[in-house]
């Protein structure tokens, strides 16, 4: 059970990041910048979920 919560609070830590740049890009007016992120959050939770 340790192993799952290690990998979730990697997982959630990782989330974070990317949640804080998309804001920032957001801020910032940074809109294209801010779909690519978006986009590869998006494929990565998706690969980590087929995984």
């Amino acid at each position: 059970m340790e192993d799952y919560t290690k990998e979730f609070v990697a997982y959630s830590r990782k989330l974070l990041r990317s949640l804080k740049l998309l804001g920032e890009l957001l801020e910032n007016g940074d809109y294209d910048k801010a779909k690519i992120a978006l986009e590869e959050l998006i494929e990565d939770t998706q690969k980590d979920i087929e995984t």
